[in-house]
Order: structure tokens, then sequence, then C-alpha cells
């Protein structure tokens, strides 16, 4: 009976030994995983991370909103006076714009990780490396590969690169799906108005909004020009059968009541169209959205 019980606990102990064993080799292997991981930011910038940033100031409103669809909110310490979605981000702390914010406030937020887009300045940037704050500047192609890029990046960042790819992969599902719906019908004439007024601004063919016009099954008038600048007279010489706007400052109304529009084709039959345009300008997880919300509003019929 002796000898059975010492060999139990012999066994007992191998046992136990091998799991310590197997415990710290993958403790080690995360260690070692943490350590790799290494992006290329906009600025072609490579940044090495030993560990997931616990503290992140975002001055970039599609990046906050990855932040979020990553599950990841927890990690936010500061904002940008315009990020405002999801509506929960309210709650965390503003720190100024997304060109030059608060250099002030964000040291005082004691962030391991600043992110900025498009609009950040470099100056900002180097103000805040000087302090020894890491920063990574990240905005993709003006397409939706940059968007998945994007959010790849993070995840990487975040150490959750399988929830980046789910987010990656159901984003081409809802494009594909999008595309399918739209690929055979006849594509009317969009102009996409940015603004109006004493001069006039669409979405060139360049642009991120003027490629998904013509994805979402329209034809952008705007599409042979670059950049946001388009002529009133080439407004009238297109003819826009539909015209998209934001949602956001009365700007249907404004647009509505302005004289000079008002013999266009779209204004006289009643096709002036609004859309969250923060879903199409805000690199993120809600682009394929706004390519769906885009499509829905040139083709209805395709989503009957």
């Amino acid at each position: 009976m002796k000898g059975l019980k010492r060999r139990v606990s012999i066994i007992i102990c191998i046992m136990l030994a091998f799991m310590l064993v197997s415990c710290n080799l993958k403790k080690g292997e995360n260690k070692e995983t943490q350590k790799n991981i290494k992006i290329t930011d906009s600025y072609g910038k490579e940044l090495a991370f030993e560990k997931a940033p616990k503290r992140i100031v975002s001055l970039s409103p599609g990046a906050t909103e990855t932040i979020y669809a990553l599950n990841k909110e927890n990690t936010l310490v500061g904002r940008s006076d315009f990020d405002d979605y999801p509506t929960a981000v309210s709650k965390i702390k503003s720190v100024g714009g997304v060109k030059d914010p608060s250099i002030e406030k964000i040291t005082e937020l004691k962030p391991d990780l600043v992110i900025g887009g498009a609009h950040f300045s470099k100056d900002t940037v180097k103000k805040l490396e000087d302090l020894g704050i890491k920063v990574a500047v990240l905005y993709g192609a003006e397409d939706l590969d940059g968007a998945y890029k994007n959010i790849m990046d993070i995840s990487t960042i975040l150490g959750v690169t399988e929830k980046g790819q789910t987010i990656v992969d159901g984003m081409k599902k809802k494009v594909e799906s999008v595309e399918n719906k739209v690929k055979s019908l006849n594509k009317p004439k969009v102009y996409y108005m940015v603004d109006f007024g004493k001069a006039d601004f669409s979405a060139g063919g360049d642009t991120f909004i003027g490629k998904m016009i013509e994805k979402a099954g329209g034809d952008n008038i705007a599409k042979d020009t670059k950049g946001w600048n388009y002529s009133f007279e080439k407004i009238v010489e297109n003819k826009p059968e539909m015209i998209i706007l934001s949602d956001k400052f009365n700007t249907k109304k404004n647009f509505l009541t302005a004289d000079k529009y008002k013999e266009l084709p779209a204004s006289k039959a009643n096709k002036v169209y609004e859309i969250d345009d923060n879903m199409l300008l805000r690199q993120g997880p809600r682009q394929a959205d706004g390519l769906e919300a885009l499509a829905k509003i040139i083709h209805p019929e395709a989503f009957k």
C-alpha cells in the first residue's frame, strides 16, 4: 500500500511539474509574441509594442469607432471634440481638435499611445514624442482597403487581430452583397453635394465618396475631376438626376431654399436625399454600412 501511495505521489508531482513548465512556456510564448508586435504607421514610421496599450488617446473618430468595435473601449482615456460615435464616447474626456489638440490635456491623461488621423499635424506629433509619448498616425488610402488596413493595424496594436479580421471579413461580405444587388441596374447621374453657396464642392473621382457612389450603382457626375472643387456650371451641364447631401447642419433645407439650384432635374423631381456622411468619411467599421446606405438611396428597389 505504501508503495502504491508513493507511486501515486510521484505521478502527481510529475504532472504538476509538467503543468508548471507548460504554463511557463506559454507565458514565454505570449511575451515573445507581444515583443514582435510591429506596425508601420501612415508616416512610414515603424512602431513596436511589447504589450498592448492600456491608456489610449484617440484623435481620429474612425480609430475611436474601431476601438469600440473591437470591444476595447476600456483602453480609451481621451478623444477629440469630433468623436461622437457610439454615443457612449461622450463620457470620455475630450482633449481638443483632431489637428492641434491640447498637449497639456493629453499629458495629464498619461497615455501610453496617442492615435492621430489624416489631419493630425506633424508638429503635434513631434511635441508628443519629445515628451516620450508614443504616437501612431493611422489613415489609409482613399478606398475600402485603406479602412481594412486601419482596422487591422489597430487590432494588431491591441492584441486582438482575430476580432479585427472578423470585422474586416464582415465588411467585405456586405460590400460584395451590395455590389451584386446593383451591378445589373441602370446608373442614375448622382451629384454628391459637399458644400454650396459662393462655391460648389462635390466628391471627385479620386475621393472615397466618389468611388463609393460608383460601387453603389450610381454615375458620379464629378468622376472625371480630382478632389472636391466642382463648378456650378458643370453641375448644370451634367444634369444630375439625384442629389445626395449630409444630414447635418440643416444642409438639405438650406439647399432646397437656394434659388440657383431649383432648376436642376433632381431638385424639380424632388430627388434630394440625406445621408449620415460620417459613415463614409471616417475610415472604420461603418464604411461598409455607409456604402449600403448610399446604395439604398440610389437603388431602393434592389433592397426590397
